[in-house]
């Protein structure tokens, strides 16, 4: 798939979804939030590739624009030495959304999507939740060289951590994952990836407690 224009992107979903005002300022400070200097994993190269999926699995979604919306907030706030991202980025939504004039309902749903990444359990039937969910996850299921990229990427970003710290707790998240009743909710997710993810996660995992 060719790379995304981004901004481009950004601008046209805004005007679907009803923005009262020019999207471009709001595309272009997200855009400068995705490429801050802390982020090895969370870049825009993640969020372009979270929307890729998001639009390969818009079919399952109630609402595939404001799943796309969720895509873009999902991790604009991040410090990996604080835990609050996910409620930092909720609420830059919830205030961007806002003042770009979407409707209350459509700002309220993208800031639950958002709040939904902390655990990545969407409820039976959240259709929308399911695919922000598989789209953030999706790189689980990668091939090896792409997983490992991926892992040694999480590691530069918590870089300050002491390595006996770091693998007692990016274990514990491994683990989290792969007690998830499911990695993947949505069908073509689940027969894309799940079988790799499980794979790469326990390979990564044994290498930790190794």
């Amino acid at each position: 798939m060719p790379d995304r224009d981004l901004l481009a992107d950004w601008t046209s979903l805004l005007r679907r979804c009803g923005a009262s005002g020019d999207p471009e300022p709001y595309g272009r400070e997200l855009l400068r939030r995705w490429a801050e200097p802390q982020r090895r994993y969370h870049t825009t190269d993640h969020l372009r590739a979270v929307l890729d999926h998001v639009d390969a699995l818009a079919a399952h979604a109630t609402d595939p624009d404001t799943v796309r919306l969720a895509a873009w907030f999902h991790d604009a706030v991040y410090r990996p030495d604080r835990s609050e991202n996910e409620e930092r980025s909720a609420a830059l939504a919830a205030r961007a959304l806002t003042e770009a004039g979407l409707s209350e309902e459509r700002v309220a749903e993208v800031v639950r999507l958002v709040r939904l990444t902390v655990t990545h359990r969407p409820e039976p039937g959240d259709r929308d939740g399911e695919v922000l969910c598989d789209a953030d996850l999706a790189v689980l299921g990668g091939a090896p060289e792409a997983y490992a990229g991926y892992a040694a990427a999480v590691r530069a970003e918590y870089a300050f951590v002491p390595e006996p710290d770091f693998r007692a707790g990016r274990a514990a998240v491994l683990r989290q994952l792969l007690a998830l009743p499911a990695l993947y909710r949505t069908p073509a997710a689940h027969e894309r990836f799940d079988a790799r993810a499980r794979a790469n996660l326990g390979t990564e995992l044994g290498a930790l407690e190794g």
